[in-house]
């Protein structure tokens, strides 16, 4: 059973300054809701019970998030504000716990979950990346995954298709053949990965996306690899090693990502994400409606005046 998440999350969050100055770039909300509690709930949804998170010094608001407030529940419950203080206590399930350990230096991926070796030792663990926010319903991504690696035995790498000229952003796959469709996603055998591949050479446009199922032998490969793009510890050249000795598997899972580690992906969430909402979905409807009549009407006063 996969029980352990590792949440990377010790990166400055330079696109977003100066909101990110002195609020890590995880605790952004998504409505009601900060990007790593989703990503610590779909953690959860796949039966995962210990949380990891890879922190630096300014990241302290993640672990008051997850941690209990004396004050503020006694302060709601006075209040009788029952619904507030249930959301308030309910972030986490009892059985849940959450472990926290420093990255001393911003080294890259590969080195801030080598940081987590003491705490996940030699189980099979999960990566998730919470500026990769993933919607699907009845069963997260994370969830699809750990059914992959109960199938196969074998690491599990997230995929999905990017634009060909976007491969140098993301850890770029081969395929061994072609995908096969599993009861949900569809699966491969992956040959190779590289990072970041100028278009011109990628081997495909099949991008990992920030989740990731690995077997503990890859901090074998993460201490030995040299420093990679970026000179940072790259999880992907650590990859690239595993599979010269282990099966590695790309799955391309159901559901909807958006990119929250850029400006437009962290609107996009925050406007798909409002209209499901069960209390604001109808509201938030009508005025996006509003706006675009709205719109629709200055446009065609502005081409009747040209």
């Amino acid at each position: 059973m996969i029980t352990k998440a590792v949440f990377p999350v010790a990166g400055l969050g330079t696109r977003f300054l100066p909101a990110t100055k002195a609020n890590p770039k995880e605790m952004l909300p998504i409505v009601d809701k900060p990007l790593i509690q989703y990503a610590a709930e779909e953690a959860i949804e796949a039966g995962i019970t210990e949380l990891i998170f890879v922190t630096s010094s300014s990241k302290r608001a993640i672990e008051d998030h997850f941690d209990s407030d004396p004050a503020l529940e006694a302060l709601l419950a006075k209040k009788e504000k029952w619904d507030i203080l249930e959301t308030v206590r309910d972030i986490l399930p009892e059985k849940v716990s959450c472990i926290y350990v420093r990255q001393p230096e911003a080294l890259g991926l590969g080195h801030a979950v080598l940081c987590a070796r003491p705490v996940v030792g030699d189980s099979p663990f999960a990566v998730i990346l919470a500026d990769d926010l993933i919607y699907h319903e009845p069963m997260g991504c994370m969830a699809q995954m750990v059914e992959v690696f109960k199938a196969n035995r074998c690491s599990v790498l997230g995929l999905e298709e990017v634009a060909p000229q976007e491969t140098d952003k993301y850890g770029i796959v081969k395929p061994a053949g072609e995908f096969v469709s599993a009861e949900i996603g569809s699966a491969v055998a992956v040959q190779d990965i590289v990072e970041k591949p100028d278009p011109a050479v990628a081997p495909s446009n099949t991008a990992v996306v920030g989740r990731y199922i690995l077997t503990a032998s890859i901090f074998d490969y993460i201490i030995n690899v040299p420093k990679g793009a970026g000179g940072e510890y790259q999880l992907t050249d650590a990859i690239a090693a595993l599979l010269k000795n282990e099966s590695v598997t790309g799955y391309r899972f159901e559901g909807t990502r958006y990119d929250c580690g850029s400006k437009l992906g962290y609107l996009q969430a925050t406007v798909e994400y409002a209209l499901k909402h069960p209390e604001l979905g109808e509201l938030f409807k009508e005025h996006l409606n509003s706006l675009s009549s709205q719109c629709s009407v200055s446009n065609k006063t502005h081409i009747v005046t040209r």
